[in-house]
């Protein structure tokens, strides 16, 4: 299969990393390899065209869709994990109701427990075979990277951790900008614009060939020195199985 896909013309990939296995995604499908040998397999949602053609709607649409895997009801993510991520993605929306204090006291244990969440196991190896999947099967090297013949980079230009080095100055500045006058739905529509604003400058950036472009990625490259370590082998493999179970059903 990974031979065959070597020599076909392919869908972009994308993923994640868990602590038990690595998640493989495509426009239409993903799928699941864990380390204890189970394959879970499911569709992607899917969104109207003409809304992925409005710009920031369609920044938004793309990060909600990349939690799927993790949110269906028969996705990857258990009870706790899904009621945690929930909690994270409404948290503009919480606490805007909070005072000063209490937000910040809010927002510093909610990012540990996302801390802990993020790289218990072994997600920071796994995230790296992820990357080295994906990496194998925009180079034409998925049977290569099988049988260890090829180690593509752990590093990505596309990984989440670019668009999360990204939100940050984004969201500040906006913060700075922001002409109106103040409102207890500030933070809801701040934090919503610069998630969007934030989306469409990360996909502009992968798609430009000019330095200048490339030089706001390399903030989220430096930051996976932390999130990713290098797979063994077998991590690399469980990312392909994943990866091979997607572009078995993409390419029929």
């Amino acid at each position: 299969m990974l031979a065959r896909a070597d020599a076909t013309p392919l869908p972009l990939l994308g993923g994640m990393a868990r602590p038990d296995g690595v998640v493989i995604v495509s426009e239409r499908y993903f799928a699941f390899a864990g380390r204890d040998g189970s394959l879970l397999e499911g569709e992607m949602p899917r969104v109207p065209s003409h809304f992925m053609r409005v710009p920031l709607l369609r920044g938004l649409a793309r990060l909600m869709m990349s939690f799927s895997p993790l949110m269906q009801r028969d996705g990857v993510a258990g009870r706790w994990e899904k009621i945690l991520l929930t909690t994270v993605l409404l948290s503009p929306v919480l606490f805007a109701f909070f005072s000063g204090t209490l937000a910040l006291v809010a927002g510093f244990v909610l990012t540990g427990l996302m801390l802990v969440w993020l790289l218990r196991g072994r997600t920071l190896y796994l995230h790296g075979a992820e990357h080295r999947a994906i990496a194998a099967a925009e180079q034409g090297k998925l049977a290569a990277a099988w049988e260890g013949e090829a180690k593509p980079s752990r590093f990505s230009l596309r990984c989440g951790t670019n668009f999360v080095a990204l939100v940050l100055p984004v969201g500040l500045l906006i913060d700075r900008l922001w002409p109106f006058a103040p409102a207890i739905w500030t933070p809801i529509l701040l934090a919503v614009f610069s998630l969007a604003i934030s989306m469409e400058l990360w996909r502009a950036v992968q798609s430009s060939t000019h330095p200048a472009a490339r030089f706001l990625l390399y903030p989220g490259l430096a930051l996976q020195r932390l999130t990713t370590r290098e797979p063994s082998l077998d991590e690399t493999r469980l990312a392909l199985t994943a990866a091979g179970s997607v572009l078995r059903r993409e390419l029929g």
